[in-house]
């Protein structure tokens, strides 16, 4: 561990707050395989990466880290690791294979164990319901086009609050509805597979009302955890001061961020610029009673944070943040780059002073209506090589975490930019190296090294030094009691 990195340790434990949560996270799909055991349904991920040329190299999500069978070794990971919380999800498809009607009771039992195990290690449950892995039966009738999904998804949302309503801590109602509408029915780059452009949006609709009925099914099942939503936001930014720049730049704001945030938070949608309200247009008309449902009253807001965007008039490469997107081709904006910050595995930029900046903004646009918010991901993927023998040295993934967390308890410090946000926890993502959707096993984000030939499990140097961190905040602590 370089000396940067050991005063960083010490740096971020004195600013820790006693009852900060740190934790990691990580996605049902993208760890667990066992995708024709234990009962589970097909999802549309499932019938997605089948299509030849849509998975980098061809991977297969089949057995992916193998999490279903190896979740006690992955738990005593997290133990000796010294997390206050693992936020996973629950596989809709493992629960209710059919997407509604009969549930599957060996799923049920199989997260009862994880749950248990994860109690018995000292750590806090935070389960997503929804990250991504919709029925194939529903993706069959249309899935996020159409409103049924919504009802069956509250249904599913009830059925998983009687069983682990008395011990999961937090519930997280959907993960990311914006990437699963950009990326999956905007740019057909994930899961469908459809690239509708505007078209997409009552994807939006339907999953922000599938979202406040699984509030209003988790609370009427008498779950004693508090429930939130996990958003993906990113500060948006123009590419020059040109007028066009800037009005899209206000557009695309308002499709990645304030549709998704704004209806959760504040009870309605964003008006659209006049030049814009056309690509809106298939939004539709949205009732009151459909507004009121999706408002729901939260005890948290989610955020994953990765990077701001950048973005310009006039129509650009056919590349979206996840990979080629030939739809990009048919749309009158693109994304810039930012030549001032390096990058990750995926070519994002490494920009942890925006996430303070994006607190700032979501106080200042939400006000009292932003609830406490957790840091639900945030992590980053670099080339590593597909065996090791021994930890990574991956100063590249620790001076990211560092550096985010460090910008993020800066902010809202007294005295900080976003001082007035209640900041409440801290998650990477993610633990394992994983099946990483459409990108396959080519980039890997995990703090833990995963073989996917032995599936032998290898925890990286930035595994140590979160750690490292977690007891020295003990110890500080400690000292100031």
């Amino acid at each position: 561990m370089t000396v940067e990195n050991a005063v960083s340790v010490s740096e971020l434990a004195d600013r820790l707050p006693p009852s900060f949560t740190l934790g990691v996270a990580s996605a049902a799909f993208q760890i667990e395989g066992a995708l024709a055991s234990g009962g589970r349904g097909p999802s549309g991920w499932d019938a997605f990466a089948e299509k030849p040329g849509v998975i980098v190299d061809g991977h297969s999500p089949a057995v992916a880290c193998d999490h279903y069978n190896r979740f006690p070794e992955d738990v005593a990971l997290m133990r000796d690791l010294g997390v206050d919380s693992y936020r996973f999800s629950i596989s809709w498809p493992r629960i209710q294979p059919d997407g509604h009607g009969r549930l599957n009771e060996q799923g049920l039992d199989f997260y009862d164990r994880l749950i248990d195990h994860l109690l018995e290690a000292g750590i806090s449950p935070m389960a997503t319901l929804y990250h991504w892995d919709t029925p194939l039966p529903l993706e069959h009738d249309g899935g996020w086009m159409n409103r049924a999904t919504a009802e069956r998804f509250a249904e599913y949302s009830a059925a998983a609050g009687r069983r682990f309503g008395d011990r999961v801590a937090q519930w997280v109602t959907l993960n990311e509805p914006a990437s699963v509408v950009l990326n999956g029915y905007a740019l057909g780059v994930h899961a469908p597979g459809r690239d509708l452009l505007f078209n997409s949006l009552p994807a939006v609709h339907h999953q922000l009302l599938a979202h406040g009925l699984a509030v209003q099914a988790l609370r009427s099942e008498g779950v004693t955890g508090g429930i939130g939503v996990t958003n993906l936001h990113s500060p948006v930014r123009p590419a020059t001061g040109k007028l066009m720049d800037r009005l899209i730049a206000t557009v695309f704001d308002l499709m990645l961020n304030r549709i998704y945030a704004d209806p959760v938070l504040l009870g309605h949608y964003p008006r659209p610029p006049l030049i814009a309200r056309p690509w809106f247009r298939a939004l539709g008309r949205i009732s009151d009673a459909d507004l009121r449902t999706i408002h729901q009253p939260l005890d948290f807001y989610g955020l994953n944070y990765y990077y701001p965007t950048k973005v310009a008039a006039g129509r650009g490469p056919a590349e979206s943040p996840t990979g080629p997107a030939e739809a990009m081709v048919r749309v009158p904006f693109h994304q810039e780059p930012f030549p001032e910050y390096s990058t990750t595995g995926f070519g994002w930029p490494v920009a942890p002073e925006h996430l303070g900046i994006l607190l700032r903004e979501l106080k200042d646009r939400y006000l009292d209506a932003l609830p406490p918010v957790y840091i639900t991901e945030s992590g980053a993927s670099f080339p590593e090589p597909d065996h090791v023998t021994g930890p990574i040295q991956d100063d590249n993934r620790i001076n990211f975490i560092a550096g985010h967390l460090r910008h993020a308890l800066e902010a809202t410090a007294p005295g900080g930019i976003a001082h007035d946000v209640d900041l409440r926890g801290y998650y990477v993502w993610t633990l394992l190296d994983n099946f990483e959707w459409a990108a396959g096993y080519s980039q890997r984000f995990g703090l833990v090294h995963v073989d996917f030939d032995s599936l032998e499990r290898t925890p990286k140097e930035s595994y140590y030094w979160y750690q490292a961190l977690g007891r020295a905040r003990k110890k500080s602590a400690a000292a100031g009691s």
